[in-house]
């Protein structure tokens, strides 16, 4: 028998529900500060609340929504089932709070211990073409596809998510920093995507790709206006302050 997709993701989300409200309450009975409240990111928080019943639950999350040029860029990660992050692992969180040191670092302490991962880019051309939101569902989407298994369940990062498989998920705000699995995939989306600009900055390098990999800071938007636009340049992103409507 085939199960409705939208109601095993209303199921996955009042699981989660339960999971935390059980969790606040032993925290308030006993006053002890309980797995839900500590800073560090686990398994525990959200993972573990669905492994019983899920034994291949999937973190995605993208980077690169916000700049001028380049990809957007999104991983998937499936962690093994009962997965408990050890060493260097311990030090996972949002990428963005993260050095570029660490990320690397980490990324590839992901790669090693992941059951799965996958990681997809789309285009600027793409991007021009369908939007910037299409093409993030898009990458997030064929993240999850390329696995070399399809997973039980999703957890991603955002408010919002247009599935292409009938597969339960949940969208979590800020994700990237309560989720271990996201997290993981913020790291693979976001130390790939780097690794991209910076060719690009080799490639085209009056634009220093390599140092704001192609988001609108000062240096980038004075690039453009001395040089104009490169081929990698999102042609739906107006810059206002260049007079570009």
């Amino acid at each position: 028998m085939k199960c409705n997709p939208y109601y095993l993701t209303f199921l996955l989300k009042a699981q989660i529900f339960i999971a935390f409200l059980g969790c606040s309450m032993q925290q308030n009975s006993d006053g002890a500060k309980s797995k839900c409240s500590l800073l560090l990111l686990s398994t525990a928080e959200y993972e573990e609340k669905f492994w019983p019943g899920n034994k291949r639950v999937c973190g995605i999350d993208e980077a690169g929504r916000g700049p001028l040029a380049g990809p957007v860029v999104a991983a998937a990660v499936v962690f093994p089932r009962f997965f408990k992050p050890e060493g260097v692992l311990c030090e996972l969180n949002d990428s963005k709070s993260l050095s570029p040191e660490q990320r690397e670092t980490l990324a590839q302490a992901i790669v090693d211990s992941a059951e799965d991962f996958s990681i997809s880019a789309i285009d600027h051309l793409t991007i021009d073409r369908v939007n910037i939101f299409r093409a993030t569902m898009l990458a997030m989407n064929r993240a999850a596809e390329s696995l070399k298994q399809l997973p039980d369940a999703m957890m991603i990062d955002g408010n919002r998510f247009t599935p292409h498989l009938p597969i339960p998920y949940m969208t979590i705000v800020k994700g990237d920093a309560k989720v271990f699995s996201i997290a993981a995939a913020s790291i693979l989306a976001k130390t790939r995507r780097d690794r991209i600009m910076r060719e690009y900055g080799r490639q085209y390098p009056s634009y220093g790709f390599e140092k704001h990999f192609g988001y609108p800071t000062r240096a980038h938007i004075e690039a453009i206006a001395e040089h104009g636009r490169c081929p990698l340049h999102r042609k739906s992103f107006r810059l206002k302050v260049l007079g570009e409507k």
